[in-house]
């Protein structure tokens, strides 16, 4: 079996190569800029993706934690889904994406692919009831004999949610933790993990390796990766992810 890798795109974007198959987490792939909202608070992109969409080769298995934000799936990131074999999301998500190959899921439903099996597990955007106002969410686990198992959290800010997760799959060695504590002004609370919350979330999994996603690249991202690295800096468990480069996990 191929090592588990992942390779750093940008923001909440990665290449996770697990048990044969090439999986992205929350494809965006757009330039920078400023991007329109339909709450009315336009999100800014400040930076690129390290690997342009057409230069990441075939992918197996786009994992969509939720797709009605640019900073979470953006125009070229749609093109990806229409390349892509599958995409794993929520059932609001497979409802409008009309057209693409996109599988919904609930929380704690699962998808065999290959010989992988991803489980959907429950995120939180914000504060309780903040899904009528911003959509739902998921996160994803996946679980391959003799491999380790993975946690992908997508667009979740409870910790709450992470020891319900951590209460179902009690051997979580690799946690995708989406941190970067994001704001907007329109809601007074965090919208991912702090960085701090994170090192929680990390120690509630039990997890040996973490990767810090969605902490760089948008403004409203309200902590960087500086603050995530402080966090873990006693803990050593956060793998250090360059842009565009292939770690093994």
């Amino acid at each position: 079996m191929s090592p588990t890798t992942i390779t750093y795109i940008g923001g909440p974007t990665a290449i996770l190569e697990y048990a044969g198959l090439r999986i992205v987490t929350d494809p965006t792939f757009d330039p920078p800029g400023e991007y329109p909202d339909d709450d009315g608070e336009p999100l800014v992109k400040t930076v690129g993706p390290a690997i342009e969409r057409l230069a990441i080769g075939p992918i197996d298995l786009v994992l969509l934690s939720h797709h009605e934000h640019d900073d979470n799936l953006d125009f070229e990131g749609l093109g990806l889904l229409a390349d892509s074999a599958l995409t794993l999301s929520t059932a609001k998500a497979a409802s409008e994406l009309v057209g693409l190959p996109v599988v919904g899921l609930d929380a704690w439903q699962s998808h065999d692919v290959g010989s992988v099996t991803v489980t959907a597990v429950p995120a939180l955007h914000g504060l309780p009831g903040i899904e009528a106002l911003l959509g739902p969410v998921i996160g994803f686990v996946l679980e391959a004999d003799s491999l380790p198992t993975v946690y992908v959290s997508g667009d979740n800010a409870s910790l709450g949610l992470v020891e319900q997760i951590a209460d179902r799959f009690p051997a979580i060695e690799i946690a995708v933790l989406f941190a970067g504590a994001a704001r907007v002004p329109s809601i007074p609370a965090n919208l991912t993990l702090s960085s701090a919350d994170a090192a929680a979330a990390a120690r509630i999994l039990g997890a040996s390796r973490v990767v810090g996603l969605h902490t760089e690249d948008w403004a409203h991202f309200s902590e960087t990766r500086v603050e995530l690295e402080a966090a873990f800096a006693e803990s050593e468990v956060l793998v250090a992810t360059p842009r565009g480069v292939t770690i093994a996990l």
